[in-house]
């Protein structure tokens, strides 16, 4: 029976891809190169230093160029962009129905500590869940499955026990090493990659209610989706 809900942070919670990938793109642009999603695609869903899209840049124009400066400019545009953005379409009701249901929720991310944490809080979802795990804390990042086996460590429940919620390919990746279901919510940047591993795709957490989802996971195990309440005497 399903207790807990795990979810990814970046692109399913709150949408800090697009603004990110969108940044870069521009500064490419500037400098008369292309940044595409399948340049990004390999990025998604891992840990920020993973990858330096100063590379690219310095390979497409055949020179140094000012990292640290770019990556102010960057940081300062991403920053823009993100600064009022609301959560993602279903996000704040799936929350409220999970409440609701008696699930405990978490969040798994590849991003460090300080960047979820701060969002959380600007979006007044902090407490609202009551375990969260970041890049910082575990060895490996998504896609090894470090940050889904510990988030269910601190939740106190078993694989079968939750539901991994993730809109990159690399996280449903490290859900299905941690053999949880994992359900796919592609974002406007994902929407193309490949999410064969996932258990369930979804446009948006608007798609399907979560008491539907779960009844479809249960059936589909041939368990009971809810406790069996006792009729009154």
């Amino acid at each position: 029976m399903i207790q807990g809900l795990i979810f990814d942070f970046d692109g399913l919670i709150l949408d800090t891809e697009v603004p990110i990938f969108s940044s870069w793109r521009e500064i490419f642009t500037e400098h008369g190169c292309e940044l595409t999603v399948a340049d990004w695609a390999d990025y998604l869903g891992r840990s920020p230093d993973s990858f330096d899209p100063c590379d690219k840049l310095e390979a497409c124009r055949g020179r140094a160029v000012d990292r640290a400066a770019l990556h102010v400019r960057q940081r300062a545009r991403e920053a823009e962009m993100i600064a009022h953005a609301a959560p993602l379409p279903g996000v704040t009701d799936y929350i409220q129905d999970a409440k609701q249901l008696g699930l405990r929720l978490a969040i798994a991310s590849s991003s460090p500590r300080s960047w979820v944490y701060g969002h959380l809080a600007r979006l007044g979802l902090r407490d609202v869940f009551d375990c969260i795990r970041c890049g910082d804390e575990v060895e490996q990042a998504k896609p090894a499955p470090d940050l889904f086996l510990a988030a269910l460590d601190c939740l106190q429940l078993q694989p079968s026990d939750a539901i991994v919620f993730e809109d990159a390919p690399h996280g449903v990746a490290a859900a299905y090493q941690a053999g949880i279901y994992c359900v796919a919510v592609p974002n406007d940047l994902t929407r193309t990659l490949d999410f064969d591993h996932a258990d369930m795709r979804l446009s948006s957490l608007q798609e399907l209610p979560l008491r539907d989802l779960i009844t479809r996971v249960a059936q589909n195990r041939g368990e009971t989706a809810f406790p069996v309440r006792p009729t009154a005497p």
